[in-house]
Formats: structure tokens, sequence, C-alpha cells
């Protein structure tokens, strides 16, 4: 997008594109930065095995090496300090005993002279040690000012040196004290030890001598020890760190390996094998898994080799039975026909056969559908259909089985239609399989449809109120071929293959078929289909299992998960069957049924 300003000779063009705006700064922006280095770390410790090692690895170390410095480091500093503060000592009692000893044995009368030895004793103390620098410190303890010689300090010292509690110690019984002090400014002090005692200078006045001494070359040999033990930990962290990841690596790679081999395997790849190299433990493992994984391909080339041969004699079988059974079906419609001409026995078996032959061609044609299933190559026709009328159709189609129960089928749904974009004859196959197995375990009880609708799906349930499922069979009852009951006789012609055949037909949908069953109570199909090719179903416009209460309720259209419990939707139910009129009232469902038998087609 842009606009133009006029220069009085031409329109130039003036770029205002949404483009050019700046990101606007928020708070959240703020946080999503902030938080999305520790998710992709987070996200890094979670899927990287030697990432992890390594990093445990180091920080544990680094405890381990923290704590080791720590001990050292103060076993170190107490050893330094107690050795000069032994050397100290000694040092300045024998000093401090000498210069005691000068000054009390003094003789001196005036001033000058007793300045003059006061210079040289002090002199001599300042001059000694070797190894420990060391400054004095003469101060006059507090009495009488009537003095000869005056406070001293030598170097850049001060009387303020000196502590408090350690001047007062001093001034009081005879002995050697000593104190810690920190000795230069405050931002390059350095640690001191000022020992002192008391002495008396001529004409008889009480001093205070101390000699202080600098203690920073024991500080700097100590930071020399702990930079050396931060580098050698340094070092030494790299080093473990190296080493956790050689021994981390070498471990993981052959499993990270063995993972991505078996994603391989499973998507389909059978021929991917690890790479062996060595004889240690990992190689025996590769060699292991190679091994599992040449079983694993043979079994399944093995096990897929014979369900191709299956699905080709089922696929073949069916196809070459067709001709023979079309050819004996029709032989038996013509006795079928003339049974009336024969006598009771002959016309009786004749009935048989017809219907045999009847259950024969279904199975035939189920096995037939069932081999397109497995081939893949079974399409959808689709077409926008209203749901009402294929459910109307499947109804008329299964009143006469009903009646031969003593069922009625009763049909709810909205009046406005229900339109979906799916395959009317795949539906309606879907619908009758779930119609007529319905009628089959309802005991002689109503049938019921309910359709509805919302925005994303179509979904039509059939509830029978018979004699229900347990738990275990509402995850078998989509299996092939099988029966809830085996020993139970089947009347309805079934091959065990409707419900099977209709989970197919609803997965070529992309739709889902549930069952919901409780003995003695019932049982519950809903078929939930997208009422578009590109719609995905959010939820389910009907409930798969019922409420406690049958009332209807006012609710319509409402959407409901796709399993769980939730209250049932009702309509106004329209009960059909086959003898049912227009502006009939229909009282008695048995009498209903007991009018309109019919003989099956």
């Amino acid at each position: 997008m842009s606009s133009h300003t006029s220069t009085g000779k031409e329109l130039v063009p003036l770029d205002v594109s949404v483009h050019a705006k700046p990101k606007r700064f928020t708070i959240a922006n703020l946080r999503s930065w902030i938080r999305r280095p520790w998710i992709a770390l987070k996200l890094r410790w979670q899927r990287h095995l030697i990432y992890r090692t390594v990093i445990s690895t180091l920080l544990f170390t680094t405890l381990a090496l923290l704590a080791a410095g720590a001990f050292l480091s103060n076993q170190i500093a107490s050893t330094l300090y107690d050795e000069r503060v032994s050397q100290i000592s000694k040092e300045s009692e024998r000093g401090l005993t000498q210069a005691r000893s000068i000054l009390e044995s003094a003789s001196t009368t005036d001033r000058a002279s007793t300045q003059a030895l006061v210079n040289s004793t002090l002199a001599s103390l300042e001059g000694d040690g070797a190894t420990v620098v060391r400054d004095f410190v003469l101060m006059p303890i507090a009495g009488d000012q009537s003095l000869y010689v005056g406070p001293m300090a030598s170097g850049s010292l001060t009387t303020r040196v000196i502590p408090q509690d350690l001047a007062e110690s001093v001034a009081g019984e005879q002995g050697i004290y000593w104190r810690s002090v920190e000795l230069g400014s405050a931002d390059q002090a350095q640690p001191g030890l000022v020992v002192g005692t008391k002495v008396l200078i001529p004409p008889g006045r009480e001093y205070g001598l101390y000699l202080v001494y600098d203690l920073s070359s024991v500080q700097d040999t100590l930071e020399f020890i702990n930079r050396a033990l931060s580098f050698t930990g340094l070092i030494l962290l790299v080093v473990v760190g190296f080493v956790a990841w050689s021994v981390a690596r070498t471990v993981v790679r052959p499993v990270a390996d063995a993972a991505y081999a078996s994603e391989r395997i499973a998507s389909g790849d059978l021929d991917r094998r690890m790479k062996v190299e060595g004889k240690d433990e990992v190689a025996r493992l590769g060699t292991a898994f190679n091994h599992m994984a040449q079983s694993l391909q043979e079994q399944i080339t093995q096990l897929n080799n014979l369900s191709a041969m299956q699905q080709r004699f089922v696929s073949d079988v069916s196809h070459e039975l067709r001709t023979p059974l079309t050819t004996v079906r029709m032989a038996a419609e013509v006795i079928h026909d003339a049974r009336e001409d024969f006598d009771p026995l002959t016309s009786r078996s004749a009935e048989l056969m017809y219907n045999q032959i009847e259950r024969f061609q279904h199975l035939l044609n189920d096995l037939l559908e069932v081999s397109r299933f497995d081939a893949g190559v079974a399409v959808l026709d689709r077409e926008s259909t209203d749901l009402n009328s294929i459910a109307r159709k499947v109804v008329d189609t299964a009143t006469p089985v009903a009646d031969d129960y003593g069922s009625i089928i009763r049909l709810s749904a909205p009046a406005e239609g229900c339109v979906a974009e799916v395959d009317p004859r795949r539906v309606e196959r879907i619908i009758r399989n779930l119609v007529l197995n319905a009628v089959e375990h309802g005991e002689s009880n109503p049938i019921d449809i309910t359709i509805a609708e919302n925005h994303s799906a179509v979904a039509v349930t059939v509830r029978d109120y018979g004699i229900g499922m347990s738990e275990e069979a509402t995850q078998h009852v989509f299996d092939r071929f099988w029966r809830a009951d085996p020993a139970r006789k089947r009347t309805t012609g079934g091959s065990g293959l409707g419900l099977s055949i209709s989970m197919e037909d609803t997965r070529l949908h992309e739709g889902r078929l549930e069952a919901w069953g409780k003995p003695g109570v019932g049982s519950v199909f809903r078929l939930t289909l997208p009422k578009a090719e590109d719609h995905e179903i959010d939820s389910s416009p009907l409930p798969l299992e019922p409420a406690i209460s049958e009332a209807i309720l006012n609710t319509v259209g409402d959407s409901f998960p796709l399993t769980g419990e939730v209250p049932k939707i009702g309509y106004t139910p329209l009960i059909l069957t086959s003898e049912i009129e227009e502006d009939d009232d229909v009282t008695d469902p048995q009498n209903s049924s007991s009018e309109s038998k019919k003989e099956r087609n």
C-alpha cells in the first residue's frame, strides 16, 4: 500500500507499507524472550542423554572441587597464619624484652640523652626481622604529661593504628599482648599484627611500645595458592567434562543408533541394521539388535506374504463363486416358486435351500467388500445427501425384519433435514447394519434412531433396549467374525462382517463409529461423520452413553465429546413401520408389528 505527495512537478511515491512498522514492545514479548532460552535448555535436557550426562558430571565435579578447594584453602591459610604468628611471637618477645631492659636500666637525666637512647633502641627494633617486615609505635600511657620523649612511629604509621583494647591491655598488668589489625587505607587494606608491652622511660614514665608486623606477604602467598587451586580446578573440570563426554558418547551413541534403527524399522525400512564394531558389550548389543531385526523382518515378510496370499485367496474364491452361485440361486428360485406342487417335506427343503443360498450370497458380497478394503481400492463417491432420507430408506428396508422380531423402529430427526457430503451407498449400509444388529439383539423392544448435527459434524445413533453388551464386548464388537455368544443362533442371515465393514466405511469418511452397552439395559451405536471432506470433527452432536432418564430434553444440536457420559438428546419421535399410513395412530407397538409381518425379500 502506498500514497503520493505532490512536489509541484511530479508525484513521488511515499511508502507507508505496514511492513515498515516496528514491532511493538510489550511485557508479554519480554517474558517470551526471557523464557525462550530456558525452554530450549529444558528441551535439550529432556532429549539428549549425553547433554544430561556431561552437565550432571560437571555439576557434581564442580561441587566436589569447591568443597575440596575451600577445605584446602582454609587449612593452608590456618597453617600459614599459625606459622607466622609463632615466628612473630618469638621475634617480638625477644625484641620487646631487650628494648624494655635497655630503657628501664637507663640512667639518663636530661631530655636530649633520653631521646638519643630511645632513638637508638627503637632503630634496632625496626631493623630486626629478616623475613617479616615490622615497624614500631611508641606512645605514652595516659597520665602525667611531663615527658622527655613524645609519641613516635616508624614508616607511615601513626598511633591510630593501635587498637583501643590493646592499648588498655598494655596499660594494665605487665606482659606482652597482641592483636590482628588492618594496615593501610580502606581500599588497600593489608593484614597486620600488633604486639605491645609496657616500658619505663626516664624520668620514670610509662609508655606503650608496640611492634607492627605487615602480613601482606602471607596474604600474597595465600592468594597465589588460591589462584593455583582455581586454575587446577578449571583444568580438572575441562578434563572431566571431556572424559564424561567421551564415555557418554561411547555408550550413548550405540543406543541412539539403535533407537534410529528401531524407528526406521517401525516405519517400514526392514533392511535397516546397526553398525557393529569391536567385541565389547556395545558390539554384542548391536549384534543382538541386528539378529532381532533380521528375525522380525523374516516374520513380518512371512506374515505379509501369508496375508497377501489369504487376501488373494479370498478375493479369487469370492469371484470364482459368483458364477456358480448365480446359477444355483436361479435354480433355487425356480424350485422355490414351484414348492406348492411338492409334498410338505420337499417344499420345506426348497424353502431352506433358498434361504441358505441367500445367506451365502450375502456372505460372498461381504467377503468381496472386505477384499476391496484389504487391497486399498475402496473409494468414496461423495455427494450432498440428506441423512433423513437415508435413514427413512433404511427403516423401510428393516421394518419387515423388525416385524418378525416384534419390534418397532422409531426415527427422531430434525424437520429441516441433516445434509452432509457423504457416500450415500456406504452410509446407508452402515446405518442398515446397525439397525439390523439392534433388531436382532433388541429382545422385541423398540429401536430408536436419532439424527442430529452441529457446526462440524453429523451424527446418527441407533439404540436398542435388549440384552446389551459388556465393556469387553464393546472393544471387540467391530472385529471380523466376532460374536459375543458364539453358541447363539443367527436368524437374520448375518455373516459376522457387517459391523466390521461399517467400521471400514466410517474410516473412509474419516469419521467415528463407537459402541456403548450395558447388560440388561441395551446398546447404543453412534456414527459421527464430518459435514464436508475438508472438515474436522470437533465434537459429536449426539451423546454416546444415554442418560438414566429417558425423558425428552429441550436441548437440540448441542455438542458432545466423542466419549463420556453426557445427557441424551431427544426429538419428537416419528414411528415408521411397514403398515403405517398417514394419520394412523400407533398405540400398541406389539399389535402394530404383528399386523405388519411380511415375508423378507
